[in-house]
């Protein structure tokens, strides 16, 4: 079996478009259009011939037909077995001697997607604004750009990963304003309380605004001094700045995310003229009303919505902070591709960004990287709204994550007693981040969801803790063996998989290459944890129908290479989601 074969989706994609085109029946344009099958049609089908024969006008079914006949004379698929169903449809299934082949050759040799090698993606999530605490609101971004990250990192793209934060705006002229008025030494503040200081003095500031324009009008006038460089305003700016990124380190810190950059608005702050004067000069942009904004005209939604660069008093905003920084990404780190991770009512203006973007760098005769939105719906309380505290106020994520790993000890002391305290904690911390991380990438994230404690800490159904259970399991059995969870010994004569549930399970691991390509192509990571629940499943029927005590050492040998492969994929696929795992629970 050739290397390439890995990937068994994306080889019998090339196998069956080679095949046509040495048939005249079928052009260059054609598409085999491979995809996994129902179980009860097989492992995989071919279903490009039905839309090729409506689009050329000819008989689905003979077409189908010759397709399969010239590929049943493929030394390729020597090992599959093939059959024609419906209109057209070419059913391939795995034969047990495939499945040994493939087990064996790639136990332990999964570094097989590296689609993206050469390419530089910078994926910009996360991006708090700072002198606020991070709430529930930031846990999407967070958890969804880490995992799109990892996936994209394992596919060998070069990633640079850039918390965009928003650290520059009016909220600094109230802010600063505020905190003169009451006299606060903003650099001997106590670290642990300083952002919860911050949002009072913050919402005072709004409210003496609101109660009298003179101090409205003291917040503008700080803010252009801190903009003019005014250094008292400045080092208020820094103090609360670095208050604010301490804190959301240590958040980081427990979801075990990192960053390669930390690049906020005021970065960008004296890039904005340059992208203002090109966009000008090119015609791109266009002084309306006293405010620089830019027509597309021939985009149906947007052309008679402009898109806002410069505001008539001369102010940036978003738009003129994201053009500046996706043109700093270009001329920096090169990028061939960007990806924006935020919630989905930011879909407007990240559409009218790129459009800007592209009638700009195509204007300047530069290549357009890759420009995605990878947007998400909301979380939910059990009332079906925005998850917030009795209260009415958004969950700190300091105090979520508290909850989180509060609760899974109190599972875990209940379910393991005997457990001391050092790894109880440990498994505590585990299993309450993983099933925070779990719940949110487990669902489609263009979908709202609703959190559900009881739910997510279930040992039971798609969640992080049945996962983590099935890790722990096998590490179990192999202790039991007295083995090691490596695959350094694949015997050369393997016996193949016979019963019913080591086929099924051998069948299962040959998807995850083309589950990752899945998740890959839509930048849902909801596909892989989707799978890595049905493969957990498809292990715990294995394991409680094919015992591996006490059996000939031929059956022990493949059983067990099925068991050292299911946990390599489990434990994979849980990293790539960021979620960490246990060998005991």
């Amino acid at each position: 079996m050739e290397a390439d074969w890995i990937d068994v989706k994306k080889k019998l994609g090339e196998i069956f478009y080679e095949i046509s085109q040495n048939m005249g029946e079928f052009d260059a344009d054609f598409n085999p259009e491979v995809r996994v099958a129902e179980p009860h049609f097989g492992d995989f089908q071919v279903n490009g011939v039905l839309s090729f024969a409506k689009k050329n006008k000819k008989n689905p079914h003979e077409l189908g037909k010759k397709l399969l006949t010239k590929a049943q004379r493929s030394k390729h698929l020597a090992t599959c077995s093939l059959e024609l169903s419906g209109p057209g449809f070419v059913n391939i299934r795995l034969t047990p001697e495939f499945l040994r082949q493939w087990a064996r050759y790639f136990c332990g040799r999964c570094d097989f997607s590296r689609r993206l090698e050469g390419r530089t993606i910078v994926v910009d999530y996360s991006s708090p604004n700072t002198a606020k605490q991070m709430h529930v609101g930031h846990l999407r971004s967070m958890i969804i750009g880490e995992a799109i990250q990892r996936l994209l990192r394992f596919c060998g793209a070069n990633v640079i990963r850039d918390n965009h934060l928003g650290d520059w705006g009016t909220q600094f002229g109230i802010l600063i304003m505020a905190i003169k008025r009451a006299g606060i030494d903003v650099a001997a503040m106590d670290p642990e309380t300083a952002l919860d200081e911050f949002e009072r003095i913050y919402k005072e500031g709004v409210a003496l605004t609101k109660y009298d324009e003179k101090f409205l009008n003291n917040a503008r006038r700080e803010l252009v001094a801190l903009q003019g460089g005014d250094p008292e305003n400045r080092a208020i700016w820094e103090a609360i700045n670095g208050a604010s990124y301490r804190a959301f380190e240590e958040i980081y810190g427990q979801m075990g995310i990192a960053f390669d950059c930390v690049l906020g608005e005021s970065f960008y702050r004296d890039q904005t003229d340059r992208v203002c004067d090109e966009l000008e000069s090119l015609k791109i942009a266009e002084k309306n009303q006293g405010a620089l904004v830019a027509f597309h005209r021939d985009h149906g939604r947007f052309k008679d919505q402009p898109f806002l660069i410069r505001k008539s008093d001369g102010a940036t905003n978003y738009a003129t902070t994201d053009l500046a920084t996706v043109l700093y990404r270009h001329e920096t780190f090169h990028a061939d591709g960007m990806i924006y991770v935020t919630d989905g009512r930011q879909q407007d203006h990240f559409q009218q960004l790129f459009l800007t973007v592209e009638r700009w760098f195509s204007a300047k005769n530069i290549p357009l990287p890759e420009l995605k939105h990878v947007w998400f719906g909301t979380v939910l309380g059990e009332d079906g709204r925005a998850i917030r505290t009795r209260s009415g106020e958004s969950i700190k994520l300091k105090q979520l994550i508290g909850e989180g790993v509060a609760r899974a000890s109190a599972i875990v002391a209940q379910k393991n007693p005997s457990l001391g305290e050092v790894e109880r904690e440990k498994i505590a911390r585990v299993v309450g981040i993983g099933a925070i991380k779990y719940a949110d990438l487990s669902q489609n994230r263009t979908n709202d969801y609703l959190f559900s404690w009881d739910k997510m800490l279930s040992f039971d159904g798609n969640t992080a803790p049945y996962l983590l259970y099935a890790i722990a399991r096998i590490y179990a059995l192999f202790q039991r063996l007295g083995v090691t969870s490596g695959g350094e010994y694949l015997p050369e004569n393997m016996a193949i998989f016979s019963t019913a549930e080591e086929l099924s399970l051998a069948r299962k691991l040959v998807h995850f290459p083309s589950v990752i390509g899945q998740a890959l192509e839509d930048l849902r990571p909801h596909y892989l944890c989707t799978y890595l629940f049905e493969l957990a499943s498809e292990f715990s029927s294995f394991y409680n129908a094919d015992r591996m005590i006490g059996v000939a050492p031929d059956i022990l040998e493949k059983r067990l290479l099925l068991c050292r492969f299911t946990l390599y994929v489990l434990e994979t696929g849980l990293d790539l989601l960021g979620i960490e795992t246990l060998e005991r629970m």
